[in-house]
């Protein structure tokens, strides 16, 4: 296992939805410390907290583990908008499934 590069999409994914890392820790009932040695590759977690995480920051286990994102398997439109999506523009759609993404948690409390 890569520790490090599994923490480094763990941290990616964390930061893009806005998440503190005490913040997803609480999240995952995990400590704060424990949430950031994951991150920093320093130590690895069990198959419920890989799965707590996956589910809580909106991406694949096999992303988390792998980083491989098979594209190909998934029949969406949203995925050929995505790539028609020219590369300067592309800030903006993060912008927008933030937001999104931001207003799903809202709706959840």
């Amino acid at each position: 296992m890569e520790w490090a590069e599994i923490g480094r999409r763990i941290r990616t994914q964390r930061e893009f939805l806005g998440y503190t890392r005490e913040a997803l820790a609480e999240k995952l009932d995990i400590t704060p410390k424990f949430c950031s040695d994951i991150e920093l590759g320093v130590k690895g977690m069990s198959v419920p907290t890989l799965c707590r995480i996956s589910d809580v920051l909106m991406i694949s286990v096999d992303y988390i583990l792998f980083g491989d994102v098979y594209t190909d398997e998934i029949d969406s439109p949203i995925i050929s908008m995505i790539q028609k999506c020219p590369p300067e523009k592309l800030h903006i759609l993060e912008d927008l499934v933030k937001l999104f993404i931001q207003a799903i948690e809202n709706e959840k409390h």
